[in-house]
This record gives C-alpha cells, sequence and structure tokens, in this order.
C-alpha cells in the first residue's frame, strides 16, 4: 500500500470514481480552482470514462475504480458512485492508500462508516463526506450568528427538502438496491442543520411513506430537553425548502432551497430585520469543499473541523433510527 501525501507547492492531484450527474457537477468546480490537478477519471467502461476526461481536462481516464484506486500518482479521490457502492469503493480506495472525499450520504449505515473511519485512521490517511453544504459561506455565517448568541437559546428548528421528481424504476432514487429513498439523499441535509445546531436528539419519531422498499417521503421530529426540530423530505411534493432556526432573542431565516441558499437574514425576537447577509457562489457551491481538503491535505489533517467524522457518523445514526423506526433495509445491508 500506498499512502499519498500532499506537497506543500505541487497541485493536488485528484481522481474521480464514477461520471454522472453529481461527478460533472464536482469536476466543473476542480477545473476552475487553483492548486487542484484534474489527474484520473473512472468509470465502469473506457468509453465512458475517455468522454469525461476529454470534457474536463483529465490527465488519465480508467475503465475500472480499481485501477484509479491503484494509481500511484493520484493524492485524493472523490467518489461519486451510487450510495449502495460507497461502502466498496471507499474501502478499496483506502486499502491503496488514497484520501477520500465521498458523496454524502457517505454509507448506508452506521456500521459501514465505522469500519470506514476505522480503516482511514489505521491506514493515516484523510476521509470526509461531502457535505458541502457546510462550507457555504451563507450556512458559516448562521452559524457564527448562532456561536455568537445573537438568537439566544435555540428553541426550535424547521427545515425540508422536497422536490416531485417523476417517478422512473430505474432511477436509482427509487431504486432500493441502491441505496434509494428521501432519507439518504435529502434528509441528510436538514438533519445535518439540526445537528450542527442542536447536536444529537434525546428522542426520535419518524414516519415515512414507502414503497417499493424505499422512503418517497418523510416527517421527522427531533426532541431534546428543551427544544425540537421537524425536518421533511420528499421526492413527491415540492416546497421552498428554506429553514428557520428560532431562539429566545430571535431567528435567523434561510432563502429558498436552504442547503444552496445566497441569503441569510437575521431578526430579532419582535422580528424585526437586524442583519441580512447575501453571497454569491465563485463556481457552483462545490469549489468550498475542494479547497478545504487541499487545505487539509496540504496541513497534515486526517479529518476537516468542519466535517468531523464523529459528526458524520451520528447524523447516520440518526438516520438510521429512522430506517429502523420504518422498518425499511436495504438489499446490501
Amino acid at each position: 500500500m500506498t499512502t499519498n501525501t500532499a506537497s506543500c507547492t505541487a497541485p493536488i492531484r485528484w481522481g474521480i470514481i464514477g461520471t454522472g450527474r453529481i461527478a460533472h457537477t464536482f469536476a466543473k468546480a476542480l477545473m476552475n480552482c487553483k492548486d487542484a490537478q484534474l489527474y484520473a477519471a473512472a468509470s465502469r467502461t473506457i468509453q465512458k470514462a475517455d468522454k469525461f476526461a476529454a470534457e474536463y481536462g483529465f490527465l488519465k481516464s480508467y475503465g475500472s475504480y480499481t485501477e484509479l484506486a491503484q494509481d500511484p500518482d493520484v493524492d485524493v479521490i472523490y467518489i461519486a458512485t451510487p450510495m449502495s457502492a460507497h461502502y466498496n469503493d471507499v474501502r478499496s480506495c483506502l486499502e491503496n492508500g488514497k484520501n477520500i472525499l465521498c458523496e454524502k450520504s457517505v454509507t448506508l449505515n452506521c456500521r459501514q462508516l465505522e469500519e470506514l473511519l476505522d480503516l482511514a485512521k489505521s491506514n493515516g490517511l484523510f476521509f470526509m463526506e461531502a457535505m458541502w453544504m457546510k462550507f457555504s459561506p451563507v450556512y458559516r455565517k448562521a452559524m457564527e450568528w448562532i456561536r455568537e448568541g445573537k438568537i439566544g437559546r435555540i428553541s426550535c428548528i424547521k427545515a425540508g427538502f422536497c422536490n416531485h421528481v417523476p417517478y422512473n424504476a430505474d432511477d436509482r432514487l427509487f431504486r432500493a438496491d441502491c441505496g434509494g429513498g428521501a432519507l439518504l439523499d435529502i434528509a441528510v441535509y436538514p438533519l445535518t442543520l439540526v445537528h450542527d445546531v442542536m447536536g444529537v436528539p434525546d428522542h426520535i419519531m419518524a414516519h415515512a411513506h414507502i414503497l417499493n422498499g424505499i422512503d418517497m417521503s418523510n416527517t421527522i421530529i427531533l426532541q431534546y430537553d428543551d427544544a425540537f426540530a421537524a425536518v421533511d423530505s420528499s421526492f413527491e411534493y415540492p416546497s421552498r425548502n428554506n429553514a428557520m432556526i428560532s431562539g429566545s432573542d430571535g431567528m435567523i431565516l434561510f432563502g429558498d432551497n436552504f442547503y444552496a441558499a445566497s441569503e441569510v437574514c437575521l431578526y430579532d425576537r419582535s422580528l424585526h430585520l437586524i442583519e441580512t447577509y447575501t453571497a454569491e457562489d465563485s463556481i457552483n457551491g462545490y469549489e468550498y469543499e475542494i479547497e478545504e481538503v487541499m487545505k487539509c491535505l496540504r496541513n497534515g489533517a486526517k479529518e476537516s473541523m468542519l466535517v468531523p467524522q464523529k459528526a458524520t457518523l451520528e447524523v447516520m445514526q440518526m438516520m438510521d433510527e429512522c430506517r429502523r423506526q420504518w422498518g425499511m433495509e436495504f438489499p446490501d445491508e
């Protein structure tokens, strides 16, 4: 096994495993990030890999994920395969000494994640879930206001991520064998927000509409000692997807699509607007997590303090509990 560490001056050589929609979004950001070298791309066929590599300017292309994992010159690999494949794909890369940025949700369950975290630690490798929301300037400003006590003691969070997605039995979103369902794909965003602000809940009450082994829609209530949060996610109906964090001294309100909002507002307890913060992404929003990964690699860090591994594990535990209540298991578990 060869463990890659990044030089303080040389470009960071990136590999991408998987060439679907999210990989294209990530590659567009990567090609515009200073010091990021688009080094290698892998798909299940060499034809797809060659096409993807040519479109974004990768130096190499591979027709198998294992070949890329075994390339000694790759510094870090971004995993963009379906969720059901994350465990095996990440494990192969870690066993070959590669630092990892894995698309969310990072695994199907806590057991898988714990094994990968142990493997990354034992091999001295960087490992992070690609929760790009947490790096957004707007999101970070909201967290700053909370740390500064601008809205006092938090009492309630309401957030949702709901879109109408036409049902397609072949789409990974609707396939249990791909780790489909609204929970792992989109509820992870509002649940991460709640965890960032209030931590692990004392109790969870979760309800879902289950169809063909996956949750089409869900509503989750998270109870704390003196506060609660309500989140929902769905493929069956649309919403504005905003988020509200309410406290004893005021409220924070994200704009529509809170996970990618360009604006967040701070109100006092009488709902008078105190401050508005706006920030437009320089590329597409994925550039911030890319820059964080490269910063960590140059500093020799094995995890990011913005997406600590403990937090990723605790959110996964919350989602495990939701599925336990629904009796929903994936074939690959």
